[in-house]
């Protein structure tokens, strides 16, 4: 349904018949958090998030999971390799051979 009442003439996903079904009824603003992200539409009222209607919730936590201005860093981690086992799986594998 369309939003009518903060975020005026967009797409909610919390608005009813009776209105907004969200807590409080209405949206919070972003957070300092927010700053630079792409998901953030400014109306008359103010800024508000597209994707979250109390985006200071998500940072609680750690990162934001629809930041779109965080890069997630992957860590590769690397198994430790027994050399003595190793070595007895390589003498296998030539025996095989």
């Amino acid at each position: 349904m369309i939003c009518q009442t903060i975020k005026a003439g967009t797409y909610c996903g919390f608005m009813t018949k009776k209105g907004c079904s969200f807590t409080d009824g209405s949206f919070r603003t972003v957070v300092e958090q927010c700053e630079g992200c792409g998901r953030i539409v400014e109306v008359e009222s103010g800024r508000y998030c597209k994707v979250y209607a109390d985006p200071g919730s998500k940072w609680i936590i750690g990162k934001c999971p629809s930041a779109t201005h965080v890069k997630f860093e992957i860590k590769d981690t690397t198994q430790k390799i027994n050399p003595l086992k190793a070595s007895k799986r390589a003498s296998r594998a030539k025996k095989k051979k």
